[in-house]
């Protein structure tokens, strides 16, 4: 990666100015969230040698212009928000978290003889669906013990890029390493090309995830679902504390009351004025 890159600046040879970097971080900051230190102007100017490369473009004002017109900009500016992401991600990240659904939410559920045994999911900022498939894969090895239990997961992420590369279910073998192994022998597949292992998702489990597109900072979330659980996870620590604090509010009008939030072991909620009681590190309750 970093030597196509040093590549692309020979080729180029075009050095991403301060008042460049301002306007685009601006913009991002207003629209996504992601507030871009001064100090990733380096990092910035990398990532979109790739995008003049596409698109023939040979200077970063001419690219700036192109992304920021009226006739170019809806597309662009989804692949600019592409190449600004940091998408990082992995099967059964944060264990806790499965072992709280496991011990506590699911027999919670169980409880309920009369009530909904029918649990949806939401996976805020899924990334590329190692978050979703690990809860999936959890839900599903226990509504095989229990019958008449079933659940259904949203996924959402602002980036088109690994929104497809969720729906296509297929990663490195590299990354089943954190994947139990009951559940990697039941739900995972792996490729038959040894110069290329890969692992991908059962079909069984495909199905029950739905992935979409969505921008945390919109004003209203274009989602059907009342949520049982929300995990919105390591997704946060991208925006300041008053946008923070914005966008939980928003995903707690998707929440049931009663209903959990799941959020990044560096995250903290503390002193935000939101409907949620605290269980413990990282879990919150509505009420």
């Amino acid at each position: 990666m970093k030597s196509e890159i040093e590549d692309l600046h020979k080729i180029y040879q075009e050095k991403l100015n301060k008042k460049q970097f301002e306007k685009i971080s601006t913009f991002i900051n207003g629209n996504v969230g992601i507030k871009l230190p001064d100090e990733k102007l380096i990092m910035l100017q990398g990532r979109l040698y790739k995008r003049l490369k596409a698109l023939n473009i040979k200077t970063f004002n001419e690219y700036i212009d192109f992304a920021f017109s009226k006739k170019d900009n809806k597309n662009e500016i989804i692949n600019l928000i592409d190449v600004i992401c940091t998408n990082k991600t992995s099967f059964f990240r944060e264990p806790i978290h499965f072992e709280f659904i496991k011990n506590n939410i699911l027999p919670e559920y169980l409880e309920r003889v009369n009530g909904n045994k029918y649990i949806k999911i939401w996976s805020a900022g899924c990334s590329s669906g190692e978050e979703a498939y690990s809860i999936a894969m959890a839900f599903q090895s226990f509504i095989n013990t229990y019958i008449g239990f079933d659940y259904s997961i949203l996924g959402t992420d602002i980036s088109t890029q690994v929104l497809k590369k969720a729906s296509d279910a297929t990663y490195t073998e590299e990354k089943a390493i954190d994947i139990p192994v009951e559940l990697k022998n039941n739900y995972i597949l792996k490729s038959k090309d040894r110069n290329n292992p890969t692992i991908r998702i059962t079909p069984e489990i495909r199905k029950k995830i739905k992935f979409q597109r969505l921008n945390l900072m919109d004003k209203m979330y274009n989602v059907k679902h009342i949520f049982d659980i929300i995990f919105c996870r390591n997704t946060l620590i991208y925006f300041e504390r008053p946008i923070q604090e914005l966008v939980i509010n928003k995903l707690c009008k998707h929440l049931k009351h009663g209903g959990y939030l799941f959020i990044g072991h560096s995250e903290s909620l503390f002193s935000m004025n939101v409907p949620l009681q605290y269980i413990k590190p990282t879990i919150y309750k509505k009420i």
